[in-house]
């Protein structure tokens, strides 16, 4: 007989509910939103998460009233610092995830890499889990 048993307590692990996530379908090629007969299309699930967070990576935080201030992404704040290469990637990383853990439905960013094509141009990608599975999402975009 143990004098100090191990007693755990219930630990109230509370399991959220939401709903099917659900997003205007996008056409990430020609960067517009698919309409079909004057209709938007609608996907659901895995790849609405994925045009979710495509546009919150291509939308500037702060600069349009229209969204709260937890939406958009910060990357364009690094243009025109006087940060080393290093340093630019490493903050591009921080304002990626900070963008996209916003959403309930992403549960982590994961393999993020960060590059700078031949032009000085940001190109960023990582691999987005989702309640729904794994996605992987890339943003090419401003200089840096």
């Amino acid at each position: 007989m143990n004098v100090f048993p191990f007693i755990q307590p219930q630990i109230g692990i509370e399991v959220k509910s939401y709903p099917m996530a659900r997003e205007v379908f996008w056409d990430f090629e020609r960067d517009v939103p698919v309409i079909k007969n004057g209709q938007p299309v609608f996907c659901e699930g895995a790849e609405a998460v994925a045009v979710w967070a495509y546009n919150a990576l291509q939308t500037v935080r702060y600069r349009h009233e229209i969204f709260t201030w937890d939406y958009g992404c910060e990357l364009e704040s690094l243009i025109g610092q006087p940060y080393s290469a290093a340093t630019k990637k490493a903050e591009a990383a921080r304002y990626l995830r900070e963008a996209l853990l916003v959403n309930p439905y992403i549960t982590a960013v994961t393999d993020i890499r960060i590059e700078f094509d031949g032009k000085g141009q940001l190109i960023v990608s990582c691999r987005i889990h989702t309640l729904y599975g794994e996605i992987r999402v890339e943003r090419r975009g401003s200089n840096v």
